[in-house]
């Protein structure tokens, strides 16, 4: 199975920018639809965006026009930029597999934390 790996998390003031990446430390993307989730203590994970294979993009509607995910398969890498932060975006962000999150089998997540 393939291993993912998030980064990029960090502090940033409301209306700033961060860019995660998520990373395959084991295996290849290029198969698969990758996801991006967030969550915050005693909260189910919420969808953030998905990008399949051939790059078909779907957003939650919190993050619609402020985030764009993106994928190289040649680099074994997607993206999650966010853009236009809000205080309510804080929160620890996961990069999943559909199948991971079929099997609710979740990596470490990259905390982003937005200040007002």
């Amino acid at each position: 199975q393939v291993q993912l790996v998030e980064s990029g998390g960090g502090l940033v003031q409301a209306g700033g920018s961060l860019r995660l990446s998520c990373t395959a430390s084991r295996g290849s993307l290029r198969p698969l639809s990758l996801n991006w989730y967030r969550g915050t203590p005693g909260n189910e994970r919420e969808f953030v965006a998905r990008i399949t294979p051939g790059s078909t993009i779907n957003y939650s509607d919190s993050v619609k026009g402020r985030f764009t995910v993106s994928r190289d398969n040649a680099q074994n890498t997607m993206w999650l930029q966010m853009n236009g932060l809000k205080v309510e975006d804080t929160a620890v962000y996961y990069c999943n597999s559909d199948g991971g999150v079929a099997r609710r089998s979740w990596g470490e997540g990259t905390q982003v934390t937005v200040s007002s």
